[in-house]
């Protein structure tokens, strides 16, 4: 009977330091956010599911701002690890229009999901969109983005996992993040 560790070659980010950097970044949020938001304009936060419910949980709980919290479901990947065509399969249900927008994501690699998100949420007319990114992994990208807040950067072309990031939803509750196998 094996482990969830299982198929994890080496450990890239260790819990202490995705903990340390998300407490960095939730600072840095909160710093760039306080005085544009307010009790009755929250920041509006979106979870990019699945992978960044645990990054959105920790950063939300040591943000001290007001915020609202919404979620939305986007898939590039098909059984694998190559990214194609976005897919909207569960959308947000918060007025976009007029608000401060902070996207959270667990990982970006090719750019196409946040592309497509930040297309999204400016046809719904947000008042400004940032993107807060727990990795960038960089050797793979097809689409330019202004990235406003970033935890690591990777740059080898490994398949990572762990920390709400997964491969064929397996290793999400790894308390690290760290490269598969191949």
């Amino acid at each position: 009977m094996g482990t969830v560790s299982d198929g994890i070659e080496k450990i890239l980010f260790t819990e202490a330091q995705i903990q340390e950097k998300v407490s960095d970044l939730a600072k840095q949020v909160t710093e760039k956010f306080s005085g544009k938001v307010a009790k009755d304009n929250p920041l509006l936060c979106i979870c990019i599911l699945k992978g960044a419910f645990v990054f959105t949980a920790d950063m939300v709980r040591q943000m001290n701002l007001p915020l609202e919290l919404d979620f939305i479901r986007l898939s590039s990947y098909k059984k694998g690890t190559d990214g194609g065509k976005v897919d909207l399969l569960m959308d947000m249900k918060s007025e976009i229009e007029g608000r401060h927008v902070l996207v959270l994501e667990d990982i970006i690699d090719t750019g196409s999901t946040l592309a497509y998100l930040k297309e999204l949420l400016e046809k719904r007319r947000a008042a400004g969109i940032s993107f807060c990114v727990l990795v960038d992994k960089t050797p793979r990208r097809k689409k330019a983005l202004k990235l406003d807040f970033v935890g690591f950067k990777l740059e080898k072309d490994e398949f990572v996992a762990g920390y709400g990031l997964d491969y064929a939803e397996k290793y999400r509750n790894l308390p690290h993040i760290g490269a598969l196998k191949r």
